[in-house]
């Protein structure tokens, strides 16, 4: 396994409805806090552990504000947004935006979760691992 470095973070899964873009009308927003505001991507519901990768689609960077909000309009009209569960999370954001993303998420129990959970963010896809069940991803 490879060793998870770095200091902590917070994250945030979020649903957001009633975005005009949204088809579906219900979506979930991960985001991950990088320096003055966190990096984002939307799926289409929170990944179970060890279950199947998710789509994820990469959206522009969302306000720092929203780790701290538990439910707020979006400005300019584009829905609701409600906190699911939130944390830290430990490990290395990769300047590179095709890189993978592998870190560990701590907070998870409250969705009855395993705490901690590796969270990978790779080739448009999201995932979760228990940690002691995670086999490291291999490298192309």
């Amino acid at each position: 396994m490879t060793p998870i470095s770095g200091q902590l973070s917070r994250y945030l899964f979020l649903e957001h409805t009633n975005a005009p873009d949204d088809p579906a009308c219900r979506h979930v927003d991960l985001l991950l806090e990088d320096g003055e505001s966190c990096r984002t991507w939307r799926l289409r519901s929170v990944p179970l552990p060890n279950g199947p990768s998710l789509k994820a689609t990469p959206l522009p960077r969302h306000r720092l504000i929203w780790l701290e909000r538990t439910s707020a309009a979006v400005s300019g009209g584009r829905g609701w947004g409600r906190r699911i569960v939130g944390g830290t999370f430990q490990g290395v954001l990769p300047d590179n935006p095709k890189a993978l993303i592998r870190v560990e998420l701590r907070g998870t129990a409250a969705l009855r979760f395993p705490d901690p959970l590796i969270l990978e963010l790779a080739d448009g896809g999201c995932r979760l691992h228990s940690s002691a069940d995670h086999r490291p991803t291999p490298s192309p």
